[in-house]
């Protein structure tokens, strides 16, 4: 059968789905992206990336310049594509459980639209067994189509240049899927590596949990330093200064975001909750806020201090604020400050101040997400300022 398109990517417009549709369209494949957010699409069809990622904007024009992509709102787009690219994850409930039921409700919706003989890709992050579940839902309707995990492993601004030099992980339903996805991504993945379809699954959580447990034991660390009044940053510097085994030893840090602490929840699920390393990694890193605004309240009346936070996105140089632990120290601080002032560069919201202001207005300032554009501030002499990142590199307690 002969496909318009060689991918339509499902969920297209979001930071995992976009800056993939970008690659394969400039990579010369037809490439569309399905989204039901009309806006977003109006946004993208106008060659305009919605998010801060490097180097997208600029493909995106020339893509959509040579027609090599195509959006659209209307599922029928997906019985014209050759490979049916799904971005839609597993988040967590409240209780920290995972909701596989929204991937089910997607797979349901466009089923009437999948043909034999296409490829169907699960992308974005899955609870270990979903992959084979969704394979024996298509199988029920009677679908004969090839079916793979690959997860994606970019850092969020970095996606293009990402994509294409990191290994991609496949995992297959079977030998002929395997063989599909390997043949998809080898247009624009220097290596693919082929493993099971749950080893694919149970790879992308490890990975983000790895790094999670790395960022609580960094944080750990630095908390158990600040107690007893010493610098933890001259300690880390200490550690790792021509000591090649403490290379990848990360500082401490607001570590958060919409996969870390998501997808370690999701292997504790998995494991029966059975995953002490991970407990122990989120009440560490979830816990941070509280624990700076604990030290501030035994050394400062906060109720009569204005505070300033620095920086409102998840990670630096960014402007994605899904599960930022900055919200979190604002939310606190609401309750035990006299006012709060938050500001960042790459986000805008109603109240939020520009840095000056927050500055001039600021008796205690903590450095949230600390954005490059920020490294030349300058600050009143007796202002108290938090920097659990050293990104001032003058170290401290709080």
């Amino acid at each position: 059968m002969k496909f318009k398109y060689k991918a339509c990517v499902v969920g297209g417009c979001g930071h995992v789905g976009l800056p993939l549709a970008i690659t394969l369209a400039d990579a010369g494949l037809n490439t569309a992206i399905l989204d039901i957010n009309e806006k977003a699409v109006k946004t993208i069809n106008s060659g305009i990336v919605p998010f801060k990622e490097i180097g997208a904007e600029e493909k995106l024009i020339k893509v959509l310049k040579n027609k090599k992509l195509t959006t659209s709102t209307n599922n029928s787009i997906i019985s014209e594509s050759e490979y049916v690219v799904i971005i839609i994850g597993t988040p967590i409930d409240r209780h920290l459980n995972p909701k596989i039921e929204d991937i089910h409700k997607v797979t349901r919706q466009i089923i009437p639209f999948i043909k034999n003989g296409q490829t169907i890709i699960l992308r974005s992050t899955v609870y270990p067994g979903t992959s084979r579940m969704i394979a024996e839902l298509l199988r029920k309707n009677n679908k004969k189509v090839k079916l793979a995990f690959c997860p994606e492993r970019i850092a969020q601004g970095y996606a293009i240049e990402e994509i294409k030099s990191l290994p991609q992980i496949i995992g297959g339903i079977d030998k002929a899927s395997e063989k599909s996805a390997i043949k998809l991504f080898s247009k624009i993945a220097d290596e693919t590596i082929v493993i099971s379809l749950e080893e694919a699954e149970l790879a992308k959580l490890f990975t983000n949990a790895w790094r999670y447990i790395q960022f609580a034991t960094a944080n750990q660390f630095f908390m158990i330093a600040d107690q007893k009044g010493l610098d933890f940053h001259k300690i880390l510097h200490a550690i790792k200064h021509n000591y090649p085994r403490a290379k990848n030893f990360p500082g401490a840090g607001l570590a958060a975001g919409p996969c870390l602490f998501k997808d370690t929840m999701q292997i504790a699920a998995f494991n029966n909750n059975q995953f002490f390393l991970g407990h122990a990694a989120m009440l560490i890193n979830e816990g941070f806020p509280d624990y700076i605004i604990t030290k501030l309240k035994a050394k400062y009346d906060l109720k009569k201090s204005r505070v300033g936070i620095l920086g409102m996105s998840f990670k630096a140089d960014n402007d994605d604020k899904r599960d930022s632990l900055a919200y979190k120290l604002k939310k606190v601080l609401e309750i035990e400050a006299r006012e709060v002032l938050c500001t960042d560069v790459y986000i805008k919201e109603p109240g939020f101040v520009n840095p000056k202001t927050l500055i001039k207005n600021s008796d205690i300032i903590i450095v949230a997400t600390p954005h490059k554009e920020y490294k030349k501030l300058r600050f009143k002499t007796k202002q108290k300022i938090v920097d659990i990142w050293n990104f001032y590199k003058k170290g401290g307690t709080i």
